[in-house]
């Protein structure tokens, strides 16, 4: 077996681009918390194959990658930053809620605000506190449907994505809030400028109600 000092020192001392990818390919497959810390500075090298393999490597180390990189979100220059972002879209951790928010709604890249807008329908709801669930699921709500409304037609699509899922999550427990969102959903169904989001709402709609009528059976 590779020793992971080998791996990681490969990372610190790789020569040229295509040594750095192979070197943080490696290491992300290596799929060890030892490697969490070269992982994470591998965002911020401007080298977008090795940030995609980092990035792919922390969303496989999952919940031990949170804490780390929300640790060292605040000093991060944008590129990085947004790479985290993605990374942290990919677990789904309630604990990186606030920045997939705040990045679906306002972040001025594209393919960030969709990262984080898509991590919006996948948050582990069951490893939240019962207390903070309610609160948390409704501002999850407001931003998606904010987010539908994006200029971006890949941004709304995502935001169609995650507004199934949350429909799922909350069906028995917030009915208005189901509502809500069926009521968007035949909104964007009717008036939304690209086919394939009305294409993906239509399939969206049914999954709901697949899940619904299995839910009361």
């Amino acid at each position: 077996m590779t020793d992971i000092q080998t791996l990681i020192r490969a990372v610190d001392e790789a020569d040229s681009s295509t040594h750095l990818l192979e070197a943080v390919q490696a290491l992300a497959i290596a799929q060890t918390k030892a490697a969490i810390p070269a992982l994470i500075a591998a965002l911020g090298y401007n080298n977008p194959g090795a940030a995609v393999a980092a990035v792919d490597g922390l969303i496989g180390l999952g919940e031990a990658s949170v804490l780390p990189l929300l640790e060292q979100l605040d000093s991060y220059n944008y590129g990085a930053r947004a790479w985290a972002v993605r990374a942290l879209a990919g677990i789904g951790d309630p604990r990186g809620l606030d920045i997939l928010l705040s990045a679906a709604q306002n972040d001025f890249a594209m393919s960030v605000r969709r990262a984080a807008t898509k991590g919006l329908g996948s948050i582990h709801w069951q490893q939240l506190e019962p207390n903070r669930l309610q609160f948390a699921q409704s501002q999850v709500l407001k931003a998606l449907l904010n987010v539908s409304q994006d200029h971006e037609w890949i941004v709304r699509y995502a935001a169609v994505l995650s507004l199934q899922s949350l429909a799922i999550s909350v069906s028995k427990i917030q009915p208005d809030w189901l509502a809500q969102i069926q009521t968007k959903l035949d909104s964007l169904a009717e008036t939304d400028e690209s086919l394939t989001i009305r294409a993906r709402v239509r399939f969206a709609q049914q999954q709901i109600k697949l899940a619904l009528t299995a839910s009361h059976q």
